[in-house]
């Protein structure tokens, strides 16, 4: 009787979590430009929070974020039990497989188990870094704008270590990808 009480809480949390995602579902902020030329600004602003993480990578293995500095970089925070995320992971993998690091690069932050993250990324073949973020992921999402913590959210970093355009809910691939052009 216990572990259905404890079942229907998990299952609970994560209706409201997919929830949120809906209700925040499909909503991007443009982010405004420098006004200055793009110098090295890569130690200001919510791009250096993520710099200065290291997190595991899928097999427990510390990874810095700060290897992806001065490389153009969409990061995508996501979770296995939320419906949006687990939609556009397969579209996400093959731009970055398409990619293969030419012009920009894609790594996923999951707000999950490595047990879970890992299980996932093997069934789906998902062909970009994953780092195990746990709830640390959803605050330093959070740094990016993400207020609510609402998943998926997709933060598109230039070169300059500034951002360009944050996406809350399930990406639109036609418009990820007129803005990817723009790097």
């Amino acid at each position: 009787m216990k572990k259905n009480k404890k079942l229907g809480a998990l299952i609970a949390v994560a209706v409201i979590f997919c929830a949120l995602g809906v209700v925040f579902g499909n909503k991007t902020t443009p982010v405004a430009a420098p006004a200055a030329a793009p110098t090295a600004v890569a130690d200001a602003g919510p791009a250096a929070g993520l710099y200065s993480q290291t997190l595991n990578d899928l097999s427990g293995k510390p990874q810095s974020l700060a290897q992806w500095k001065g490389k153009p970089l969409l990061v995508n925070f996501w979770a296995t039990w939320c419906g949006p995320c687990v939609q556009e992971m397969p579209e996400l993998s093959a731009i970055a497989d398409e990619e293969n690091g030419k012009r920009f690069n894609v790594v996923g932050v999951g707000i999950d188990s490595p047990s879970a993250m890992s299980e996932f990324a093997a069934k789906h073949n998902i062909k970009y870094p994953l780092y195990v973020g746990g709830m640390g992921g959803t605050e330093l999402s959070r740094a990016f704008g993400n207020t609510n913590g609402g998943l998926p959210f997709t933060v598109l970093i230039g070169a300059d270590g500034q951002v360009r355009k944050t996406y809350l809910g399930k990406l639109k691939f036609d418009e990820l990808k007129a803005d990817l052009a723009t790097l």
